[in-house]
């Protein structure tokens, strides 16, 4: 019985999911301000970080402080190419710029970045309404120097986006018995290197 409820389930979640995708398309689009960030390379716009793409994600990192951030970035980061080819994508957090920088190096990721600092941008454009910071991805289109926002959605165990919760849950594993590390390396008993100067 449960596994006949599962295929049921599966199927009208994939149903549903092409139903939200088409009613994502006729949502209303909302003007916005052209908030100002920084880079490594100094002052940017929204509008600027559009680059030559009329639609953007800005996918709202919490920090490098967070390791479920870091884990929605590491399954985010091997799309790149494919989203980038229809849409300009930025990560944004409010970690300064350098910090971001040798964060994303550490974990091998070719975002573009940009810090909103915790200011006007991320207070008034969160993924959720009046959570500051909150993680999740936001769309926005321009149209000349006009930007809007047409849709928004936050990041969580079990979403849309990360796809290592639906895997887990094949093996009957979620939230509450398994938590994102930033490595999984475990240092062994004896090291046979002499272990001298070991970071964890």
């Amino acid at each position: 019985m449960a596994n006949e409820k599962i295929v049921e389930l599966e199927q009208k979640l994939y149903a549903m999911t092409l139903e939200l995708n088409t009613l994502k398309k006729e949502a209303a689009h909302v003007a916005v301000p052209n908030y100002t960030f920084t880079t490594l390379e100094g002052e940017v716009s929204l509008l600027e970080l559009f680059a030559d793409k009329s639609k953007m994600l800005l996918i709202h990192n919490m920090g490098q402080g967070c390791r479920y951030c870091t884990l929605w970035g590491d399954g985010l980061s091997p799309f790149l190419p494919h989203l980038e080819s229809a849409v300009s994508v930025v990560m944004v957090s409010q970690d300064e710029p350098p910090l971001q920088r040798r964060f994303a190096n550490s974990r091998g990721w070719r975002f573009r970045w940009a810090s909103h600092g915790g200011g006007a941008y991320i207070q008034e454009q969160s993924a959720v309404a009046g959570q500051n910071n909150y993680p999740g991805v936001v769309g926005y289109e321009r149209d000349g120097d006009q930007i809007y926002r047409t849709n928004s959605s936050p990041f969580g165990p079990g979403d849309l986006y990360c796809s290592l919760w639906n895997l887990l849950g094949v093996v009957g594993l979620d939230e509450s018995n398994f938590t994102p590390q930033y490595n999984y390396w475990s240092r062994p008993t004896k090291l046979d290197d002499g272990g001298d100067n070991v970071l964890d």
